[in-house]
């Protein structure tokens, strides 16, 4: 009767682990597909919005008696690259500059074009230096290690207050590194990674469980801590 009773408890725990192991196996397959899925369709949704810019009677909807999805996706990214190719010839400047000079004379206008501008040509621009190099730092404490992308260097009177050999970094938060912390450190306080930025921002966002695929470790020396700071 006990080995009865031992065996149908064994079989039992032997199905729940079984039922567990195919539950968590299918969140492992599914849940990726449904992120990718819902991030694809949202992003979608929204260029579909450009079709709002379209006469009434140009609509799919007048057109074809219904909607068509993706469609309002392919005008925005057509849009993106036309005015991309007219903002590059001769003529095409002359008419940005002329558009961006209106704006500028706009008080409220003036000041968010002008710092969101600034800001895209920093990350676009293939002259800019924002997220070209990842970086290893002490954050947020001595100790404690994290990875961070160089963004350029101090300017402006900031610049007049650090003494050295200084470099603007951001911090970003995991699994979001669209929010994070900029910070500016000293040059001899950061480790530039072999790594590349996509590398870097998967491992972020993976809160460290995809790591970047490398050769052997090469253990370098990392910046002294200061032992005052435990004092």
């Amino acid at each position: 009767m006990c080995n009865r009773l031992r065996l149908s408890l064994k079989t039992e725990l032997s199905k729940n682990q079984n039922m567990k192991k195919n539950f968590i196996t299918g969140l492992l397959v599914l849940v990726p597909l449904f992120i990718t899925v819902w991030v694809l369709s949202t992003l979608i949704g929204l260029m579909d919005q450009s079709l709002l810019l379209l006469p009434i009677e140009w609509r799919p909807e007048a057109q074809l008696g219904r909607a068509v999805p993706g469609l309002g996706a392919i005008l925005t990214l057509l849009i993106i690259f036309i005015t991309g190719v007219i903002a590059t010839n001769f003529f095409g400047k002359r008419i940005l500059r002329l558009w961006e000079a209106m704006l500028t004379r706009v008080p409220v206008v003036k000041s968010i074009y002008s710092s969101v501008k600034q800001v895209s040509d920093t990350l676009f621009s293939d002259s800019g230096n924002a997220f070209r190099k990842a970086l290893l730092v002490q954050y947020p404490r001595q100790g404690s290690w994290t990875i961070a992308f160089m963004t350029g260097t101090p300017g402006g009177d900031v610049a007049n207050h650090l003494k050295g050999d200084y470099v603007s970094v951001y911090v970003p938060t995991t699994p979001n590194p669209t929010s994070g912390f900029f910070l500016m450190m000293h040059k001899s306080e950061t480790i530039e990674l072999d790594m590349s930025v996509d590398e870097a921002l998967k491992y972020i966002i993976s809160m460290g469980v995809v790591a970047p695929h490398h050769g052997p470790v090469v253990h370098e020396h990392l910046p002294p801590m200061d032992d005052t700071a435990d004092a």
